[in-house]
C-alpha cells in the first residue's frame, strides 16, 4: 500500500478569525490539495505581529487572540506568532518565518514543503527544507514576483529560493513569463491555475441579485478588491463623467478609501459611488450577477481570482493588460482588455452595455479549465514529482 505523502504547506496569506477573506483562494486550493488520495496535510499559516509594546495596540487584539493550532475547515492548521517589521521588515521575513514553522512542527516529519506564497513563504520554506532535509516548492501569484523580485532588499533571497526549489508553480502563464524574465529558470515552472466552486459561482437572475443588494435599473458595475493605488479603482471613478447615469460598486476595504470619496466628491459623482466595505465570500456571487460588469484595471497582477469568478457568474469583465488577462479575455463576449486610463474604460464599458453578451456565452468561455478538484489534483502530483514519488 502505497503510504501517504507527508506535505507540510505554508501560507502566510491564509484565513483566520480575525480575517475571513485573507488568502480564502489558498485555503481553497489546499483543501484540495487534502481531498486527494494519500495526502497528509500540515498547513503552517504563521502570523505576523510587530515587535512589543507596538503588538499590544488595539489593531492587533483580535491577531494575538488568534488559536496557535486550530481545525480550518478541515484542515490542520498551526498559527505560529513571528516578528514583523512594519515597511522596512521584508527581507527579515523569511528567516522569522522559517523559525516559526520549524518551532511549530517540532518532532515531525515531512516529505515535501509547499510554499504558497513566494515571498516570504518561498525564501522560509528554503531554510525549513534544509532543517528537515527534505525538497520543497513554491508558487508566484502576482505581487510576490513583482514587487519582491524587483526590490533589491528581497530579490536576492526570492531568486536563491527559486533557484534550489524542486519545482515552481506559476499561477498563469504570464506569471511565468515574468519569472523567466528575472532570471528563474523557465524549465521549472508550471502553470498552476486557480478553481472555481461552480456550486456558487454560476449565471444567475441578475433582477433577483440586483433587487437583494437594493439596486435600481441603472447600468452597473462591480470591482472586488482592496482600496489600495494598485488595483485601479480610482481610474473606473474618473471615468464615471463620461458615464451618465452608470453606478459603481466597490466590494473592498483599504488605505485609499478616503481618498476615493474625495475623488467621487471632487468630480460630482459621489451619488454614483457605492463603497460597500468588506463584502463576504458567500455574497460575492450575488454581487457578480448584479453588475453589468466588472471592471478592475490593477497595476498588475498574477490572475485575479475576482476575473475567473465574475466570468463563471456570466459577467464581462474590463480589465488593464495585466498579469494573466489574456488567458482570460480570449473572445469579446469575456470583455475588454485596455489602457489604463479613464478614457479607455469609459469606451469599453460603452461597447459592452450597448451590445450586451448574454451571461452563459460569457460563463462559457472558461472552458473548463478552472476547477477545484483539477486545482487539488495538478498540486498533489507537482508535490509528488518534487518529492520524487
Amino acid at each position: 500500500m502505497t503510504s501517504p505523502l507527508r506535505v507540510l504547506s505554508i501560507a502566510t496569506l491564509f484565513p483566520d478569525a480575525a480575517r475571513p477573506n485573507f488568502g480564502l483562494f489558498v485555503e481553497r486550493s489546499l483543501r484540495a490539495l487534502a481531498a486527494q488520495p494519500c495526502i497528509d496535510l500540515t498547513v503552517i499559516a504563521p502570523v505576523g505581529l510587530p515587535p512589543f509594546p507596538l503588538s499590544l495596540h488595539e489593531r492587533y487584539r483580535a491577531l494575538r487572540a488568534l488559536p496557535h493550532a486550530e481545525q480550518w475547515n478541515g484542515l490542520t492548521v498551526h498559527r505560529p506568532r513571528f516578528t514583523l517589521i512594519p515597511r522596512y521588515g521584508a527581507r527579515f521575513n523569511p528567516a522569522r518565518v522559517a523559525r516559526a514553522v520549524l518551532s511549530a512542527v517540532r518532532g515531525q516529519s515531512f516529505d515535501v514543503v509547499d510554499a504558497q506564497f513566494f515571498y516570504p513563504d518561498g525564501p522560509a520554506a528554503m531554510r525549513v527544507a534544509d532543517a528537515l532535509g527534505v525538497p520543497f516548492s513554491a508558487k508566484a501569484r502576482g505581487a510576490d514576483i513583482s514587487h519582491f523580485g524587483h526590490d533589491p532588499a528581497t530579490s536576492p533571497q526570492l531568486l536563491a529560493a527559486a533557484d534550489k526549489a524542486s519545482g515552481l508553480l506559476a499561477v498563469s502563464d504570464s506569471m511565468r513569463r515574468e519569472m523567466a524574465a528575472i532570471g528563474i529558470d523557465p524549465g521549472k515552472i508550471a502553470v498552476h491555475y486557480t478553481g472555481i466552486d461552480g456550486a456558487r459561482f454560476h449565471p444567475a437572475d441578475r433582477a433577483a441579485a440586483r433587487a437583494a443588494l437594493g439596486m435600481d435599473d441603472a447600468p452597473a458595475l462591480a470591482t472586488v478588491g482592496a482600496l489600495i493605488a494598485r488595483k485601479g479603482q480610482a481610474l473606473v471613478i474618473e471615468a464615471l463623467p463620461s458615464l451618465p447615469g452608470v453606478h459603481y460598486w466597490l466590494a473592498g476595504a483599504g488605505e485609499e478609501e478616503s481618498r476615493y470619496r474625495a475623488l467621487a466628491q471632487r468630480l460630482g459623482v459621489s451619488d454614483r459611488v457605492h463603497l460597500m466595505g468588506p463584502v463576504a465570500n458567500a455574497d460575492l456571487p450575488m454581487l457578480y450577477s448584479a453588475a453589468d460588469i466588472v471592471v478592475m484595471p490593477s497595476a498588475s497582477e498574477g490572475l485575479a481570482n475576482a476575473w475567473v469568478e465574475a466570468l463563471a457568474c456570466g459577467t464581462p469583465i474590463v480589465i488593464s493588460n495585466a498579469g494573466g488577462g489574456a488567458e482570460l479575455v480570449t473572445a469579446p463576449v469575456a470583455g475588454r482588455i485596455v489602457d489604463r486610463t479613464p478614457q479607455a474604460i469609459a469606451d469599453a464599458v460603452r461597447a459592452l452595455l450597448a451590445a450586451p453578451p448574454s451571461p452563459a456565452e460569457v460563463a462559457a468561455t472558461l472552458g473548463g479549465r478552472f476547477d477545484w478538484d483539477r486545482n487539488g489534483r495538478e498540486l498533489a502530483e507537482h508535490l509528488r514529482r518534487c518529492a520524487g514519488r
